[in-house]
């Protein structure tokens, strides 16, 4: 089975993928609403020749899960949607795959601002716009019109690939966690995040915190001699955080010494106040902030908390713990992945073959759910399509980028988890030999 047909193929798929992601992005799947496109997900596995399953998340299982995140809202009925596309017969060389990706999406900033509704998929020459259409639905399409592909060409398979559509990867990234808790696991997986022309194989950890501040209600014709505005004192903390904030970027270790800024404190949300004409009795301060890979989110949140009393010690209006810190979504590690993994070297290889020039290897300050895998023992990096403007507005992604990004993911599937090709000696393995996992939840018969 040759790169050609393999491309050829592949791209015989793009009105197929692209009519998947108007599908995707038509569904507005911000937390707590992604099952309608978790339903489009479910349609195009089966499209594929595959059964989709559900596997939904369950609260008691996460909660108590190492890489867990707090979490306040209610996942009942929640489900990521996998399916696998089961190995033919064991092929030396041969290794399992997870392709990875999630249906979530955050709320669509500033609807007013948009120049094209943010939920309408509007096509535009070589561009889809539209919330999610980047980060990261034309991902899922491409992972999954890659396998349509393949399938149609009768690619024998030597290891199971498994396609994963997750859930809460926004806020926690408990799909991803909840499908490896179930048992879904292979020996390496791509997660098809806008990042193109390159694999990031390093990112950050995440935390987000919530400081709560109390202040005295007073009318507000006496507002300069009566009460405390809890408004304006959340000012104050988030001067104070801003020094954790400089503190963290002093000495950044390789590979973020490259960056100018690689630890963002991000102040998404405040929130406070009840009445106009009243000083504000509340306030609370909604962040992100980033650590480095092999830092602890849990030593972060120390800082954050020192940092936060130290505000308060120096302002006699938060004494008595009026200003408070809690948790609520992100709580996670950084994660690193050798430039010699042999997944890294496969995946580089076919999209040398695809482009004609190696990808470069990038760290990111940001998150994705490649964290869960690797604390699993699975390496995992990111790469997809290219896209602009992801979390901001007019989002839209390159559908020839899609296209392209789907043909590497097959040139690679063939190549790790397809059957060996004659001369070939199949993808390169590491000193430490182990067999490969069935990404059905269970090991194979008679193995270890």
């Amino acid at each position: 089975m040759t790169d050609e047909a393999i491309l050829d193929a592949v791209a015989a798929q793009a009105r197929w993928m692209e009519a998947l992601l108007a599908d995707l992005v038509r569904a507005p799947t911000v937390l707590g609403a992604e099952d309608a496109g978790q339903a489009v997900m479910a349609r195009a596995f089966a499209d594929c020749g595959l059964e989709p399953v559900d596997v939904p998340l369950r609260a008691d299982a996460l909660r108590g899960a190492e890489g867990a995140s707090p979490f306040s809202w209610d996942v009942v009925g929640k489900r990521n949607v996998v399916a696998t596309w089961p190995a033919d017969a064991e092929a030396e060389g041969a290794r399992s795959l997870i392709l990875n990706g999630h249906v979530d999406v955050v709320p669509p900033a500033a609807e007013h601002l948009w120049t094209r509704p943010p939920y309408g998929a509007v096509r535009e020459g070589d561009w889809l716009y539209g919330r999610g259409a980047g980060d990261m639905k034309a991902g899922l399409a491409a992972m999954a019109g890659a396998v349509r592909a393949l399938r149609g060409l009768g690619l024998p398979l030597g290891a199971p690939v498994q396609l994963q559509s997750v859930v809460e990867e926004e806020c926690t990234g408990h799909g991803a966690l909840q499908c490896l808790l179930d048992g879904h696991r292979a020996d390496a997986c791509v997660i098809t995040e806008p990042h193109p022309d390159h694999l990031t194989v390093a990112q950050v950890g995440v935390l987000w915190f919530h400081v709560d501040v109390d202040g005295v209600p007073a009318h507000a014709a006496r507002a300069d001699r009566l009460g405390f505005n809890a408004i304006e004192a959340a000012g104050a903390v988030l001067e104070a955080l801003r020094g954790l904030e400089a503190e963290l970027n002093a000495d950044p270790p390789p590979p973020y010494d490259a960056f100018a800024h690689p630890i963002n404190l991000n102040p998404g949300i405040v929130a406070g106040g009840d009445w106009t004409s009243t000083v504000a009795a509340s306030c609370t301060l909604s962040c992100r902030l980033a650590c480095f890979p092999g830092e602890s989110p849990d030593a972060l949140a120390e800082r954050v908390e020192a940092t936060v009393a130290r505000a308060a010690a120096e302002d006699p209006r938060l004494a008595g713990g009026r200003a408070r810190v809690r948790y609520d979504g992100f709580r996670c590690e950084g994660c690193a992945v050798a430039e010699d993994e042999p997944l890294v070297r496969a995946l580089g290889d076919a999209y040398e073959r695809r482009h004609g020039e190696r990808p470069a290897l990038v760290a990111t300050t940001a998150t994705t759910d490649a964290r869960h895998f690797v604390r699993a023992g699975i390496p995992a990096v990111c790469f997809g399509p290219r896209a602009e403007r992801i979390h901001g507005v007019d989002e839209r992604v390159s559908l020839s980028s899609m296209v392209e990004t789907a043909q590497v993911l097959a040139l690679f599937v063939r190549d790790w988890s397809g059957a060996i090709r004659p001369g070939s000696e199949g993808p390169a393995r590491g000193k430490e030999e182990k067999d490969h996992h069935v990404v059905h939840g269970r090991e194979p018969a008679g193995r270890g």
